[in-house]
């Protein structure tokens, strides 16, 4: 045989490197399989919204204006108790000062009384239909004959009196001061010319004591008021009030001295 230096490849080599590809070919399978599994994860993946948090629920305001009438009630035992008619008050006064320096508000519950004390508090009742209120005083009035107290329009709507204008009321007193300690005086006369106030004072303080002449701004212009005496309890100021009546044929009203 001849020999030849040409060297045939070694099969001894070959089926080593088949499985060598065989093994790359699994490991890069199995890889693509992986990212596919992961990819297609990824696709599937849901996103949860959460909704909106629902608004707060609006709780109903409170009603405004005036308060009911309240129940009726007896007279409070030892209390002060009047009767008569009440009337009301509204425009032209409403935001003008009232006699205790306060601007009048139609719209509170308030009211004027010749002879309480300021910031007394009084229960009105309407002795038609029974309704009643609650008012505070601040204001002197009204210098009506026949007319006890004098509401604000809130306090005359909540018993019912704003279409007839007047009604018949009792008054008690709720809390407040003592309408017992003070002076009262009468009234005998308010004029827009203070030369007519003059003349009445001086033909009085011939025949009376403490005689006076009080300048008031009313919206309908200014008054000046002719009082006199200055007695330390109500029903002497109204024995006094009688006999001017009686003597000098004047309307006459009792009214608290303020200052």
């Amino acid at each position: 045989m001849t020999s030849s230096n040409c060297e045939s490849p070694d099969r001894r080599s070959f089926p080593l490197n088949f499985a060598n590809k065989r093994v790359r070919f699994l490991c890069l399978r199995l890889i693509a399989a992986f990212i596919f599994l992961f990819a297609a994860g990824c696709a599937h993946r849901t996103t949860t919204v959460q909704p909106p948090a629902a608004p707060p629920v609006a709780q109903p305001s409170p009603p405004s204006g005036a308060p009911p009438p309240t129940e009726p009630q007896p007279p409070i035992a030892g209390q002060y108790v009047e009767e008569g008619v009440a009337s009301w008050y509204g425009v032209p006064f409403d935001g003008h000062r009232t006699s205790n320096g306060e601007i009048y508000d139609m719209h509170q519950f308030t009211a004027a009384h010749r002879t309480l004390p300021f910031n007394a508090v009084v229960r009105v009742t309407n002795l038609q239909n029974g309704k009643q209120t609650e008012v505070r005083i601040n204001d002197r009035g009204p210098f009506v004959a026949n007319r006890i107290i004098d509401l604000s329009l809130s306090a005359a709507q909540a018993i019912g009196m704003v279409g007839p204008g007047t009604a018949q009321v009792r008054l008690e007193l709720v809390s407040g001061p003592n309408p017992a300690v003070g002076f009262f005086g009468v009234q005998v006369g308010a004029f827009q010319m203070p030369e007519n106030a003059e003349r009445l004072r001086s033909q009085l303080s011939a025949r009376y004591a403490s005689v006076t002449v009080t300048k008031y701004d009313l919206p309908n212009g200014t008054f000046y008021r002719v009082r006199l005496g200055r007695e330390p309890t109500e029903e002497a100021a109204q024995q006094l009030a009688d006999q001017l009546h009686s003597a000098e044929q004047m309307t006459t009203f009792v009214v608290r001295l303020d200052n």
